[in-house]
């Protein structure tokens, strides 16, 4: 290896880039792979988890990284590209490592693990040799104490925990984007998915929910009392809420939907009523709409929300009231780049486009997107029979009725190696 510290700190290398040796950037740090080893002895380093581009997890074994440091990881030679799948008889350090409860043994002090050293040796090898652990509180609002002790000082890793907090593993991904830290609880065991749900608050896990498959989202749905499966789908998009509705058994939707807000439910509920791969089965209820004296200084407000998406913020719905779908008659739309070249006070009912006919909610995924392609639209509206406005179809949305029911899994290329790490097929891990 290149010139290393010799002790690097674990949770300092999570969502650092992996560089190759032209100096490009090939992927993001998202775990580290260890194996227990008897007696007391540290554990080995066996190499990365990488997210590379497309969201795919791979493995880099340690022994084609070159420099590792809190600022940067570079790698050299070839990198398997196929999706990294844990072993049994592997560790991950912030999936299963962090917050684990230990038990320092001269002191018999308890706490929870925060962080990991792992130490190069002689026979460049890397080990892990310290455990940071933090002891529980015990005034309010102070945290406990904390401490570094070496490896051989710690027992508690042995076998598995029952009821492990995720505490130090979120803040390791405190910066991470629901999609990214769904693809990280994606690679995890079962367990640690549903204690890092139980972590997660509501807003945060129904964001992650949103970017899960299909079987990951029943699987932590199931695990979460009925009143807080209930919450969390009040916070997730409707149509986002309704696909997972209908992954689940009939008596156990109806029953979370009465515990949800009644106008939640509806929402869901007139979703679900619709055929699954139709404009009416992949719409959001939540576009936003105005009625036509509304100026284009309050349709700027509203598309500044950086809760929508790009393709809701892309065009404002004008309707007669009511204003919620179903709505009155709907006018037109307005799209963001006219409303920018508009003075403010404006009103937008005079800045419409009132000539691209709207979908239907029985329209099919082909009709859908042969529309969005004609008129080089990103979302569209989607009215009824009477012209009222129920909701809008985005090209997010569309795409991810098109794609294979596995696209998560499925690298964006082929899978064949790229000059970043391990050969097709080569380095043994462990």
């Amino acid at each position: 290896m290149s010139t290393s510290p010799s002790r690097v700190f674990a949770a300092r290398l999570s969502g650092l880039p992996v560089f190759d040796p032209a100096g490009d950037q090939v992927g993001k740090i998202r775990d580290l792979v260890v194996v227990l080893r008897p007696g007391g002895l540290q554990p080995r380093v066996l190499g990365l988890v990488v997210e590379v581009f497309g969201r795919r997890s791979v493995f880099l074994p340690m022994t084609r990284v070159t420099h590792v440091d809190s600022g940067q990881v570079i790698t050299t030679g070839v990198l398997n590209m196929r999706r990294f799948e844990q072993r049994a008889s592997e560790t991950l350090v912030f999936g299963q490592m962090l917050d684990r409860e230990v038990t320092i043994r001269d002191t018999g002090v308890k706490g929870a693990v925060y962080d990991v050293a792992m130490e190069l040796t002689r026979t460049r090898d890397w080990l892990i040799n310290k455990v940071a652990l933090q002891e529980g509180s015990k005034r309010f609002g102070r945290k406990g104490q904390t401490h570094v002790v070496d490896w051989r000082d710690i027992e508690g890793f042995a076998a598995p925990e029952e009821g492990q907090g995720a505490t130090h593993l979120l803040a390791a991904f405190e910066e991470m984007r629901p999609a990214d830290l769904a693809s990280v609880i994606h690679d995890l065991p079962a367990k640690r998915r549903s204690e890092i749900a139980a972590a997660l608050d509501d807003e945060r896990l129904a964001d992650v929910l949103e970017e899960l498959p299909e079987e990951d989202q029943v699987e932590i749905l199931g695990n979460l009392g009925n009143e807080r499966a209930a919450d969390i789908l009040e916070e997730m998009s409707p149509d986002d809420a309704a696909d997972l509705m209908a992954e689940l058994p009939p008596d156990t939707a109806e029953r979370l939907l009465a515990l949800m807000d009644p106008e939640e439910a509806d929402d869901v509920r007139r979703l679900m009523s619709y055929e699954e791969h139709t404009a009416g089965g992949m719409m959001t209820t939540e576009p936003v709409i105005l009625p036509p004296d509304a100026t284009v200084a309050d349709a700027l407000a509203h598309v500044r929300n950086a809760e929508l998406s790009p393709s809701l913020a892309a065009l404002v719905y004008v309707t007669r009231p009511p204003l919620e779908p179903p709505t009155g008659r709907l006018l037109g739309v307005a799209h963001i780049q006219r409303l920018l070249r508009e003075p403010p006070s404006t009103m937008v009912g005079h800045v419409l486009d009132s000539d691209t006919e709207p979908l239907r909610p029985t329209s099919s995924l082909e009709d859908c997107a042969r529309h969005l392609a004609t008129y080089n639209l990103v979302a569209s509206p989607v009215v009824d029979e009477d012209g009222r406005l129920v909701g809008a179809v985005t090209v997010d949305d569309l795409l991810d009725h098109l794609l294979p029911e596995n696209w998560r899994d499925t690298p964006s290329g082929t899978e064949a190696p790229v000059r970043i790490g391990e050969p097709k097929g080569g380095a043994a891990r462990g």
